[in-house]
C-alpha cells in the first residue's frame, strides 16, 4: 500500500497543543484555499510505501506521545490513513487528524474501529456561504462531518474533538453562526494571515470570544494558544 506523502515532523508542540507529536503530511486536497499555509502540497505526487511511512513514525517514538496526520487532506487517503492510524495506536501513540470534513465516512471508519483519539475539524463558514466560498459543492458532505463527530464526542467514542476556524479580518460575524452549530466540543479561534489583509489581533479575538459566552481557544502565531471563558469573561491560560 502506498500513500501520496507531503512530508514528515519529527517534533512539534504546536500541532497537538499540550502534546508533544510528529506529524504526518499528506498530499492532495481537493480544497484549494488561497491562505492555505500547505499550498506546496495541495496537489503533486510523491508516493512511499506506508510501511516507510511508519519507519518515520518509528524514529520519532522515543521524543513523542502521539502523531498527527495532516495535510493537504489526510482523509482523501482512507486506506492509508486507517493503516497509519491503526499501526500508530499499536505503538502507543495517540492519533489526531487535522481535516476539512470533505470524507466524513474516512472519519465515520476511523472512529468505528477506535484508531482516533482527537480531530480538528476545520469549519471555513457559515452553510449558506460554504459552497460559493469553496466554489464546490462541499457544504454537506462536511456537515455530515460535523454530526459524526459531534456524536462520537458526545458518546465517549472520540476523547477530544475541535471546530477550528480560521479567521480573517471582515467576516468576524461568521463565527457566532458557527458556533450555533457546535455543542459539545471545543471551538478555536485561529488567526488567519493572509498577506493583504492584516490579521485580527489577540485581543480582538478575545472580544468575539466574549460575546459567544462558551469557552474557546484562541491561536495566534505570535501569542500561540489561549483558552478563554467567554461566559466569565476571564483567561483560563496565561498569556506567554
Amino acid at each position: 500500500m502506498q500513500v501520496n506523502f507531503g512530508g514528515f515532523v519529527p517534533l512539534s508542540t504546536v500541532d497537538w497543543y499540550g502534546i508533544a507529536s510528529c506529524t504526518v503530511f499528506f498530499r492532495g486536497c481537493p480544497v484549494r484555499c488561497t491562505y492555505c499555509h500547505n499550498q506546496s502540497i495541495q496537489a503533486g505526487e510523491d508516493w512511499r510505501d506506508v510501511h516507510e511511512v511508519m519507519e518515520m513514525i518509528c524514529s520519532s517514538r522515543m521524543l513523542v506521545s502521539g502523531v498527527v496526520f495532516s495535510g493537504g487532506e489526510p482523509t482523501l487517503q482512507k486506506d492509508a490513513l486507517l493503516y497509519l492510524a491503526s499501526e500508530s495506536k499499536k505503538m502507543g501513540l495517540r492519533v489526531g487528524v487535522q481535516t476539512n470534513g470533505v470524507f466524513p465516512e474516512t472519519l465515520q471508519e476511523l472512529i468505528a474501529q477506535g484508531i482516533v483519539d482527537r480531530i480538528a475539524l476545520d469549519v471555513k463558514a457559515r452553510w449558506e456561504r460554504y459552497d460559493s466560498l469553496l466554489k464546490k459543492k462541499f457544504s454537506k458532505q462536511v456537515r455530515k462531518s460535523l454530526t459524526i463527530c459531534k456524536n462520537a464526542f458526545r458518546d465517549g467514542s472520540l476523547k477530544e474533538f475541535e471546530v477550528v476556524i480560521t479567521l480573517f479580518r471582515g467576516y468576524e460575524d461568521e463565527v457566532k453562526y458557527i458556533a450555533q452549530e457546535l455543542q459539545g466540543g471545543i471551538l478555536v479561534l485561529q488567526q488567519g494571515v493572509d498577506g493583504l489583509i492584516p490579521p485580527l489581533q489577540r485581543r480582538e479575538l478575545q472580544s468575539i470570544a466574549e460575546r459567544l459566552e462558551r469557552t474557546v481557544k484562541i491561536r495566534t502565531r505570535d501569542e500561540g494558544e489561549i483558552e478563554y471563558d467567554g461566559s466569565r469573561n476571564r483567561r483560563l491560560t496565561s498569556e506567554r
